[in-house]
């Protein structure tokens, strides 16, 4: 059965058991190699071909393509050595050559990234896994992700950060001599980002100063999250015209395909560094390098500093903060080299109402509803969590003694609603404040 009869089959069936067992046929058959070859390109999102409407073939079939000579013609739109008039002329010799199937099945879903039969890489993947055949499975897009910290203050050297509350884009940038570069942008998925158009321009003119395909790590953000959330995969209206990209990490492509760079974070500070410094004459106004600090740990002036940065984050209105472990590398998965830490803030208030619980709180307290001005800002908020279950009775049966009390909230920040009043993300209840009504010690 020839590949193209394949992704036939796999179309005809819903079942995904089906197109398992449709795949796992494949492995060790004559197909074998050109099936996962081709599913490698058309499915791992870092192979691109720089092209984008591929036509479909009718008429009388071509003499046919053989499979080897496609895959070698693509290593020109990969490595963009072939691109505009040559790239559309290439496409047009090797679909002449082509059967219909060969191209309409087969050749140009590879081109268009998309094997449209209702199957992904990880269906691929988990039959491949299950074979003990890893040679055989695609590559999956990964880049760096943080873990949680655990509330521990890190020790040593660190570099800190802001945490940005934005969309995580990785930047790749291939180098024309002194031409523009050509820029690709993808979410942290994998997913090609097409609507940053006022970045990518900026990084086409600064990119020439690579010798190689770089990545470019970093945040874009702009004035409302909501809005920048609405803007990412828009087919049409696009307004991303105050989108601004925050790097905060640079490594070569090679590196992030193979999924780990050696160079440490502090080298690649230096060089993310560097590469500003290169384009200094250029008027960047949607790239920014994101802000670092290094603290040391292992001193009080240190250890004062680190949660200096980390009040006045929230107070700012981050997320929290980013600690980067300095001699770490760069690897394509979620580590403890980076860590993410979303400090707490603690806002006195009025309880003014309340609301019963339900269920097992039927009869108990539910949530105090609580008002206030914190850092000028009018704060309701309903609280309903952080008490034990004896607290809850008891704050329901003296209700009158508790309204009127400061309540002492924690929450992860403050957060405006679209009325122009202010909430608490995540609130809980921590104490009293005092011992009579509206005290605040």
């Amino acid at each position: 059965m020839s590949v193209p009869a394949l992704i036939s089959k796999l179309e005809a069936t819903n079942s995904r058991l089906n197109k398992e067992s449709i795949v796992g046929t494949i492995i060790g058959s004559p197909d074998e190699y050109e099936f996962f070859d081709g599913a490698k390109l058309a499915l791992n999102s870092l192979v691109t071909f720089g092209i984008k409407k591929i036509p479909t073939r009718s008429g009388k079939d071509g003499p046919g393509l053989d499979y080897q000579s496609f895959a070698l013609a693509l290593t020109g739109f990969i490595n963009r050595s072939l691109t505009g008039n040559a790239a559309r002329e290439a496409v047009d010799r090797m679909m002449a050559k082509s059967t219909n199937d060969q191209w309409n099945l087969w050749y140009r879903r590879i081109l268009l990234k998309d094997l449209d039969c209702g199957m992904s890489e990880k269906t691929i993947n988990k039959v491949c896994k299950n074979q003990k055949r890893k040679d055989l499975m695609v590559p999956v897009f990964s880049c760096q992700l943080a873990k949680d910290s655990e509330g521990v203050e890190p020790t040593g050297s660190v570099a800190i950060e802001v945490k940005l509350d934005g969309v995580r884009v990785i930047t790749i940038v291939y180098p024309n001599g002194d031409e523009k570069a050509t820029v690709e942008q993808y979410s942290r998925n994998g997913k090609v980002l097409e609507n940053f158009s006022v970045i990518r321009a900026e990084l086409e003119e600064a990119g020439s100063v690579f010798t190689e395909p770089m990545v470019l790590d970093g945040e874009v953000m702009s004035a409302s999250f909501q809005d920048l959330m609405k803007q990412v995969h828009r087919k049409s209206n696009v307004d991303t015209k105050d989108a601004i990209l925050h790097l905060f990490d640079i490594i070569p492509l090679k590196d992030f395909k193979a999924g780990m760079c050696k160079q440490t974070q502090a080298q690649r500070r230096i060089k993310l560094e560097n590469f500003f410094t290169s384009f200094a004459d250029l008027q960047m106004l949607h790239v920014a390098m994101l802000g670092q600090e290094v603290v040391h740990m292992d001193t009080e002036a240190g250890r004062k500093r680190f949660r200096q940065i980390n009040n006045d984050a929230v107070a700012a209105g981050y997320e929290g903060i980013m600690i980067k472990t300095l001699d770490a590398p760069y690897r394509c998965k979620r580590t403890d080299d980076w860590e993410k830490l979303k400090p707490f803030i603690e806002v006195s208030l009025e309880v003014v109402d309340f609301e019963e619980g339900d269920k097992k709180y039927t009869g108990k307290l539910g949530a105090l509803i609580c008002e206030g001005v914190d850092s000028g800002k009018e704060i309701r908020v309903n609280v309903g969590s952080g008490f034990t279950d004896d607290e809850r009775e008891e704050y329901w049966t003296n209700r009158k003694k508790v309204k009127g009390m400061i309540a002492e909230v924690r929450a992860d920040a403050i957060t405006k609603n679209q009325n122009g009043t202010y909430s608490l993300r995540f609130p809980r209840f921590k104490t009293f404040r005092g011992f009579n009504k509206g005290e605040k010690i």
